[in-house]
């Protein structure tokens, strides 16, 4: 079940609105990347990072370098340069009404930079394909509870 607050719609994203606080998503949204087959390698705490710089207050946000290494292993492959536009970034934030948003960048939108390369083409349609699973479980599973 979602709540009555929509993702955002983005050209280089997508994502969902879940009914759970904060840190239960980023939790679920973890396991949800997990099963399938990918890992975190980066985490950036965007709100305690603004208040150590700039002492500045920001809501609840977290972003995930999340990377599913045979996918990663066959855009390397087919071009070392693609490491620039690796790992795709997941976020979480706090709507601050009880739920919580999870987004995910859209590989096909990022790595359409690289221009037509089949390999790259193919890896970005499965990688976006998987992301798109793992948040559409994160309600699925919220719908049997």
């Amino acid at each position: 079940m979602t709540s009555s607050t929509q993702a955002p719609v983005r050209s280089y994203g997508f994502g969902t609105v879940v009914n759970l606080p904060y840190n239960e998503t980023i939790e679920r949204t973890r396991d949800a990347l997990k099963e399938q087959g990918f890992g975190v390698l980066t985490e950036i705490d965007v709100r305690a990072t603004m208040k150590a710089k700039l002492d500045a207050d920001f809501r609840p946000y977290i972003i995930l370098g999340a990377c599913n290494p045979p996918l990663a292993h066959r855009a390397l492959s087919a071009d070392l340069g693609i490491g620039l536009l690796l790992p795709c970034n997941v976020i979480v934030y706090d709507n601050l009404d009880g739920t919580s948003t999870v987004e995910a960048m859209d590989p096909q939108a990022a790595l359409s930079l690289v221009g037509d390369n089949p390999a790259i083409a193919d890896v970005a349609r499965e990688a976006g394909a998987r992301l798109r699973t793992a948040l559409d479980r994160l309600n699925r599973d919220l719908a049997g509870c």
